[in-house]
């Protein structure tokens, strides 16, 4: 399926749910126009995992202000196609880049590209593997880290149980993902709309630690001083605070600013937030 047209986005009113295509058959995401022709780079959101690009709905609106804003589904996660096994964080980057390429960007048609957790070493995998594509890098609470740490979690990623019968461990990781989208959620958030997030978190089951499989074989000490692209590091106040403060030291072009007034539900919340902070880093 084609990308609508904004024409066709501004017709229906707010963002608008359309497809691309990449190397594991069909990519969602959503996109949101302005009202008017802009010059400013389109803005790529990449979600963390398990989850999907309707964590962005009031971001994607608010930004789409004044441009393009295309959030993606990450293959295997939201309404995009499964890759057939694991991939690096290599494999899910070079998808971002078909699903991109087929919706006209690359080679010198730029764009700015945000990622939050997992998320975060996609988008900063892409700008090192294609300059070409990605001007401005946003990361936003990096799940960096070293040594033992990202041993045990891969360990963790690669032994997680299959589908049984009785469901026992489905149902434990259901229980878990309800505790961190619901009942811990920010209170200024609707139920309804945790509940919603939460059901994008569920759809995986036991594919939903392929993409950490990959975040925790990713060797980000490595690859995060690479970066050349101007970046801003966005750190709430949750578990990963400390982590991207120390990824903010691995990236010589980059500045970092806390939000300490955010742990939680933190892009319904705490969207004026992001949107200032954006526009003041991509102009």
């Amino acid at each position: 399926m084609n990308a609508r047209s904004p024409e066709a986005s501004k017709a229906v009113g707010g963002p608008q749910r359309a497809y691309t295509t990449c190397r594991f058959g069909q990519m969602h995401y959503w996109r949101g126009e302005p009202p008017s022709p802009t010059s400013k780079p389109p803005l790529i959101l990449l979600h963390q995992n398990p989850s999907s690009s309707l964590e962005y709905s009031a971001l994607i609106e608010e930004m789409s202000h004044d441009r393009t804003v295309i959030a993606l589904d990450t293959p295997g996660n939201g309404m995009s196609d499964w890759p057939p096994e694991p991939q690096s964080i290599e494999g899910y980057t070079a998808a971002f880049g078909d699903g991109l390429a087929e919706l006209g960007y690359g080679a010198g048609a730029m764009v700015d590209v945000f990622g939050f957790h997992s998320g975060t070493f996609y988008a900063a995998e892409l700008a090192l593997s294609r300059p070409d594509l990605v001007r401005r890098l946003v990361l936003c609470g990096v799940p960096f880290r070293t040594g033992e740490e990202r041993a045990q979690r891969l360990n963790n990623a690669i032994n997680t149980p299959p589908l049984s019968e009785d469901g026992e461990a489905t149902f434990n990781q259901v229980r878990l993902l309800w505790d961190f989208a619901v009942a811990k959620r920010d209170p200024r958030q609707p139920l309804e709309r945790a509940a919603a997030i939460f059901a994008e978190m569920v759809k995986p089951l036991q594919r939903a630690s392929w993409p950490y499989i990959a975040v925790w074989s990713y060797p980000a000490e490595d690859r995060l001083p690479n970066i050349a692209q101007p970046t801003l590091l966005l750190a709430p106040k949750d578990i990963t605070y400390p982590n991207t403060v120390a990824a903010a030291a691995l990236i010589s072009d980059s500045k970092l600013v806390s939000l300490d007034d955010l742990s939680a539900s933190v892009f319904d919340v705490g969207v004026e937030r992001f949107a200032t902070e954006l526009r003041d880093f991509l102009g």
